[in-house]
């Protein structure tokens, strides 16, 4: 049974993507027999092939909101996963606007991918789901359009992915109990925007949820101006937690993290 995390893209913004200074094909989650495909954006598949991750073998989506740096290859990941449609699987679980569209935009899903999945699952934030051993749930996100984070709990880890946010009070609170916590931190600490994460916002989140481990991801071009290797230590030293500044590719085995294996282990002593 494989356990993994492979991180697809970590880029932000026009400048970044638009010239795949950082690739921006989302994350994939293996956990107890299914792959997981978090925000597939544009080079998904390319990434995917890049790191010997076979989309064939994805039996679940989640699209956090309807940005196409989050959600622009759904329907070519679908298309992969299906094989065209031929083999009806697969999950999606993501907001209305992406499922449904709005009075201003259509959906992004196509009816013909829609029809291509085993199920479809509109949600909105504070919810959840689950899927075999792995329980969904999807938490609240500030931010410029209709979005949602999400928190991956099985029996021996949880996994927290913030997705584009502004800081609150309210988000640090539903990832309480998360052994790897991903943040998306778009702006080094000398900047601020009105709906993403800044490093002084990471460090106040990072504070309160104390996980095993931290990955800063999501960069814009002025992030990686001040280098989010130099950023990662500033918050691992106001922090004390261990932070990494991810790269694309970079994998992790959420095993190494998990507090519920550390425990077990102790009992023995």
């Amino acid at each position: 049974m494989k356990h993994l995390i492979t991180f697809l893209g970590t880029g932000q913004g026009p400048m970044v993507i638009g010239k795949q200074i950082r690739a921006s094909g989302g994350i994939v989650v293996n956990a107890y027999d299914h792959q997981i495909h978090i925000d597939p954006g544009p080079s998904s598949l390319a990434m995917a092939k890049k790191y010997y991750i076979n989309p064939r073998a994805t039996s679940v989506i989640l699209v956090s909101h309807s940005h196409l740096n989050h959600c622009n290859d759904v329907n070519t990941v679908i298309d992969a996963m299906t094989f065209g449609g031929l083999d009806k699987k697969g999950i999606l679980i993501s907001n209305n606007s992406l499922v449904n569209g709005s009075e201003n935009k259509p959906p992004y899903l196509t009816k013909f991918h829609k029809n291509c999945l085993e199920r479809f699952i509109v949600l909105k934030p504070n919810q959840k789901a689950a899927v075999d051993n792995v329980e969904i749930h999807t938490t609240f996100a500030k931010h410029s359009v209709e979005c949602m984070g999400f928190k991956l709990v099985t029996p021996e880890y949880a996994i927290s992915y913030l997705s584009d946010t502004t800081y609150s009070a309210e988000i640090g609170k539903q990832h309480l109990g998360s052994d790897i916590l991903i943040l998306n931190v778009v702006n080094p600490d000398n900047s601020k925007s009105k709906y993403n994460l800044n490093t002084e916002d990471a460090i106040r989140i990072i504070s309160e949820v104390q996980p095993r481990l931290s990955v800063i991801t999501h960069f814009s071009e002025q992030m990686l101006n001040q280098d989010p290797l130099m950023q990662a230590r500033s918050i691992n030293r106001a922090t004390k937690r261990q932070v990494v500044a991810a790269k694309d590719g970079l994998t992790l085995n959420p095993r190494t993290y998990s507090s519920k294996k550390r425990q077990q282990k102790l009992r023995y002593y």
